[in-house]
């Protein structure tokens, strides 16, 4: 049975499920990544997800890598590009990976434009509001601006965001909506799964209300949903949390396996 299609956008119709390749070139070899992606594709997939910072856990060595295996495996299989739709984004302010041009300060016009045309297309990102972790600030006009001329130019269709809060996401369709020619958000990416509902709070009614879609990521919560981490043994060797144990830091505070409610997740 075929993946289903939807309507993302007027004329953006994609599969109801997104091919991420966030661990292309690090977890996954090129064969690899390309047997994930024909068996994708195969099932009725047209939708797949990328990031100029990817494969992860980031390093310098291995920057750019899940594009570069996306796009040779499109040119490998001959794939008529207007069959696909792809979604990458852009790197925002995290004060690591200078290797990134230098390491953004900030998601202005230039880091915008520079991605865009090094890469695929875009989207953004921070999830917890602290003050004190606050970059610095550029116009959300500025960066529409830069990302309208791309639209413009044919280099991306569309724009969406990543990692956004409910604030940011109405700051950008209320600037989108009051200047003339700025490109309107049509997808959120965020993270949604039984252990991270964080997107019920305030952004679900807000996407609602707006006709925004949820691209959800991590279904299955870096795979702790499956239960494979929670097995005697703690799990194959070679999944993602055993084999860069420490490097996802983020994800390990937030999904601690040794709390009895995270265990019990995973026996619904």
């Amino acid at each position: 049975m075929s993946v289903p299609l939807f309507n993302l956008a007027p004329d953006l119709t994609v599969s109801r499920l997104c091919l991420g390749t966030m661990t292309f070139g690090e977890q996954n070899t090129l064969p690899q990544s390309f047997r994930l992606l024909d068996e994708a594709f195969a099932a009725g997939i047209n939708f797949f997800d990328s990031a100029e910072m990817y494969p992860v856990p980031q390093r310098a060595e291995t920057q750019g890598r899940s594009e570069e295996y996306l796009g040779r495996w499109i040119k490998d299989r001959n794939i008529s590009r207007d069959r696909l739709v792809l979604a990458t984004k852009v790197t925002g302010p995290s004060g690591q990976m200078t290797w990134i041009r230098g390491g953004p300060k900030c998601l202005d016009c230039r880091n915008i434009t520079e991605a865009i045309d090094n890469s695929y297309v875009p989207m953004f990102g921070e999830t917890e509001y602290d003050p004190t972790r606050q970059f610095s600030s550029v116009d959300i006009e500025e960066q529409l601006d830069a990302l309208g001329r791309a639209v413009d130019a044919g280099k991306i269709r569309y724009v969406g965001l990543s990692n956004e809060t409910p604030y940011g996401i109405m700051k950008f369709i209320q600037i989108a909506e009051r200047v003339p020619g700025h490109p309107k958000i049509v997808s959120v990416q965020n993270s949604y799964s039984l252990l991270c509902r964080t997107f019920d709070s305030g952004m679900a009614e807000c996407c609602h209300h707006e006709r925004i879609s949820l691209l959800a990521y991590s279904p299955l919560a870096m795979g702790i949903l499956s239960g494979k981490y929670c097995l005697p043994d703690g799990g194959p060797t070679d999944t993602r949390l055993n084999l860069f144990k420490g490097r996802y830091s983020e994800g390990e505070s937030r999904y601690n396996l040794s709390n009895n409610i995270i265990k019990a997740t995973t026996l619904v």
